[in-house]
């Protein structure tokens, strides 16, 4: 969809603008919005709300033809609900409701006519954001690899948001484009079978992306992965016939001597459990192991399109996590990059030893801090849900602060994040009588003992963690990925400039 963005005063009003159709609120308690009484000179939408055609709730719609005070062919009310002062959830429902009606009419142009600045505890940027992001996941299409495509999109293809047209509303705009574009590039990663997405085929994406934008990019192969004595990352790699690839990119946007943000992706492009075979029932999912990357090159692509000025740098640890006479074996242990070793006793724990090595290799870089973002535990679905994804992180001052951060990010954006804990006590748990470390912990607090797990190579920087198996993706009838946590990452590195 296209977007654009205009101001209508007493030159250019609102009433004598030529679209397709309008969309202005009503409430509730039979008020008008502002735009809505600006297109009512004749009377008709009040007299719509005194018939009790639309009632004003939060996502009722009704759409007027030929409204006597409008240029525009068509007139659709929207209900936000009793107060001018609109709730969050009334704002987006209202919005969700408007691109419907707007999807099914037959004119390809409209305007958004919207209280964007009515939304309690909001300000413009979260509400253009969340017309911007609907939008685009309203005409978000699933159907790239199948021989017969879904219907064409039809309706409205040219949206128009009302709102004051200076340089800093149109940044906003920018702003948000860029966010939904990269939630939708790391959705179209999430969903494609494995067979297409492998480490080569998230190389090759960070590759264009770095054509695209300017981004300087390194792919360390196998050869020297082993000659950074990575063996835990290519222990995972063992049984696979894919080869595993390493993506460093960076966008250097800050000063030269800035250090850097550094995100590290967890890129499992399929993940059987390995000689620990997952079962059957619901394994195709496990192409979305490698969500933590696609966020990644999701949160680059957003932040090369805004040209952000901060020094971001992006690891991908991608690679498979199969079977056969070659993978490694429960009881196998493995020397890490960083020397630690670690006893593997259940080869389905993967991410986390994909993980450590590439936490290693981002001390080389003197980060301001360090996120890893993973599709880590099904013990972080248990206790958050499909809600908020889990964060941890020390109880360090400069953790802490990192901490508050994503948080204060996660609210900010609507991709929210609730923090869970970490300790000496669950480090415990993870004792081996043969080697440093354990790659999975004694019974109870898994998503713990796994970032826990993660902290034993974070220990030179401060460093937060984001388990996002529960929000990267849906299951059932809505299957697919949902492009978090791009929006929390890319609020986080905005907030930073």
């Amino acid at each position: 969809m296209d977007f654009s963005i205009k101001a209508f005063d007493t030159k250019n009003t609102l009433a004598a603008a030529k679209s397709g159709c309008i969309a202005v609120a009503v409430y509730e308690n039979k008020k008008l919005s502002q735009a809505a009484k600006a297109l009512d000179q004749g009377g008709e939408i009040t007299a719509a709300l005194k018939s009790g055609d639309i009632t004003g709730k939060p996502g009722s719609t009704l759409l007027l033809r030929g409204v006597s005070g409008a240029a525009a062919a068509r007139v659709l009310l929207v209900g936000v609900g009793a107060d001018e002062a609109i709730s969050e959830k009334s704002f987006a429902s209202s919005v969700s409701a408007a691109l419907k009606a707007f999807a099914a009419l037959g004119s390809t142009d409209a305007i958004i006519a919207l209280p964007m600045l009515d939304v309690k505890a909001r300000d413009l940027a979260w509400s253009m954001r969340c017309v911007v992001m609907t939008a685009t996941e309203a005409e978000f299409r699933t159907d790239g690899q199948k021989f017969k495509k879904d219907p064409a999109i039809t309706g409205v293809r040219k949206l128009t948001i009302a709102a004051d047209g200076g340089a800093a509303t149109k940044t906003l705009l920018a702003q948000a484009i860029a966010v939904a574009n990269g939630a939708s590039l790391t959705k179209e990663l999430g969903n494609l079978s494995a067979n297409i997405c492998t480490p080569t085929y998230l190389a090759n994406t960070a590759k264009k992306l770095a054509a695209d934008y300017g981004f300087d990019i390194e792919v360390l192969e196998r050869k020297q992965l082993e000659a950074l004595k990575m063996g835990s990352f290519l222990s995972v790699t063992r049984g696979s016939e894919e080869a595993p690839k390493f993506i460093v990119l960076k966008h250097m946007g800050g000063k030269a001597k800035d250090a850097p943000v550094v995100l590290v992706g967890k890129g499992i492009t399929f993940d059987t459990g390995g000689i620990s075979l997952k079962a059957g029932p619901g394994m195709d999912e496990m192409k979305y192991d490698m969500c933590g990357a696609g966020s990644v090159l999701g949160t680059f692509r957003a932040i090369g399109e805004m040209g952000l000025k901060l020094n971001v740098i992006g690891i991908v640890a991608a690679c498979e996590n199969m079977p056969s006479g070659r993978a490694t074996k429960p009881g196998d242990i493995v020397s890490s990059m960083n020397g630690l070793t670690i006893e593997v006793l259940n080869t389905d724990a993967e991410g986390r030893l994909v993980l450590c090595d590439a936490l290693t290799y981002a001390e080389r870089f003197n980060p301001a801090c360090v996120v890893d973002i993973a599709t880590l535990t099904g013990a972080c679905v248990v206790a958050l849900g499909h809600h908020n994804s889990g964060l941890f992180t020390r109880a360090d001052d400069a953790c802490e602060q990192l901490a508050d951060d994503l948080l204060a990010a996660g609210k900010q954006s609507g991709d929210t994040a609730w923090r869970l804990p970490i300790s000496e006590a669950y480090n415990e748990q993870l004792k081996s009588n043969f080697a440093d470390l354990a790659n999975i912990g004694s019974p109870g607090g898994a998503s713990c003992t796994a970032a826990a797990f993660l902290e034993n190579f974070t220990r030179k920087y401060t460093w937060a963690h984001l388990d996002i198996a529960g929000t990267a993706w849906k299951s059932g009838g809505a299957k697919g990925a949902t492009g978090r946590p791009v929006p929390l990452l890319t609020t986080f590195l905005m907030n930073r400039v």
